[in-house]
């Protein structure tokens, strides 16, 4: 794991993508970039914003060649964390590679797939390695079927991320299906949340951040403070021509935290999860 201790915490971004359009892309995908999302143009937006570090999510377009990301974390080993798609073969010695140089999970993009089994025995092993290298299990799925899929990774004993509120309807109240159910199994201490992607709540922006105003307090009631991290969602991939790093602090502001919550959303449940508090010095956000 690399060595973070040199650069004081002022801030974490817990989801943002980096690649570029010459990279070769999965024979599968929802979405073509049409613009490059460079390591330069992140760190300079982190910069902008006085934010100190970031977690680098693979990207679904590119499938599981991480090499872009594993690239990035190599050129900033202090201030990144990685986030990996892999196949569930993988092998024990390329995990161990990935852990070296800074890699802490690995994501399960579900959205527009079928469903997997997690129960079927060909995920044990893979599994199981992920639990020995403490990583976390990332998913991004709609809510309605985060429940089962929670439920199916509990036993493995792994840490599991949700990505971006869960992806609720926000034209729908916080009764429809899966939501309640996902708030209880936050209890369990096992589940974490990244509150971002406001903007992809499928309502209009005033009823996704109605919305997000009226979740947070329950996921905070649900998941608790330090189970609750923030992040950008850079590049802001099929909503670009709308959405740009102000935007999505400006959002977050505007879900009026206190100081504490916000320190917690942005330093300390991050830097815990993501492992980036080993010595480093921790300075409250903006500050």
């Amino acid at each position: 794991m690399p060595d973070t201790c040199n650069t004081p915490i002022t801030g974490i971004d817990s989801h943002a993508h980096v690649f570029n359009r010459e990279l070769n892309l999965a024979a599968v995908r929802r979405y073509t970039p049409g613009y490059d999302a460079t390591l330069k143009n992140y760190l300079a937006h982190l910069r902008a914003h006085g934010l100190s570090h970031g977690v680098l999510v693979q990207p679904s377009f590119l499938g599981t060649d991480n090499s872009y990301l594993l690239d990035a974390l190599r050129q900033a080993p202090e201030a990144l964390r990685g986030v990996v798609v892999l196949d569930r073969d993988i092998s024990r010695d390329a995990l161990n590679d990935m852990a070296r140089i800074g890699v802490v999970g690995v994501r399960l993009n579900l959205m527009g797939k079928v469903l997997p089994d997690f129960r079927d025995a060909a995920w044990k092993d893979f599994f199981g390695h992920i639990a020995e290298l403490d990583w976390h299990v990332e998913l991004h799925r709609h809510v309605e079927d985060l429940p089962k899929l929670i439920r199916q990774l509990m036993p493995f004993g792994i840490k599991l991320v949700i990505d971006h509120f869960g992806r609720p309807d926000a034209r729908l109240s916080v009764d429809q299906p899966g939501f309640r159910e996902m708030l209880e199994l936050g209890v369990s201490g096992q589940v974490w949340m990244k509150v971002s992607g406001i903007y992809r709540l499928e309502g209009t922006d005033q009823q996704n951040l109605k919305f997000a105003r009226i979740a947070l307090p329950l996921l905070l009631q649900g998941f608790g403070v330090r189970r609750l991290v923030w992040g950008s969602d850079w590049p802001h991939t099929q909503h670009e021509d709308s959405i740009g790093f102000g935007t999505v602090v400006e959002q977050f502001q505007a879900l009026e935290c206190s100081t504490q919550i916000m320190r917690s959303l942005l330093v300390e449940a991050p830097g815990e999860l993501f492992g980036f508090h080993s010595g480093c010095e921790l300075l409250t956000p903006g500050g």
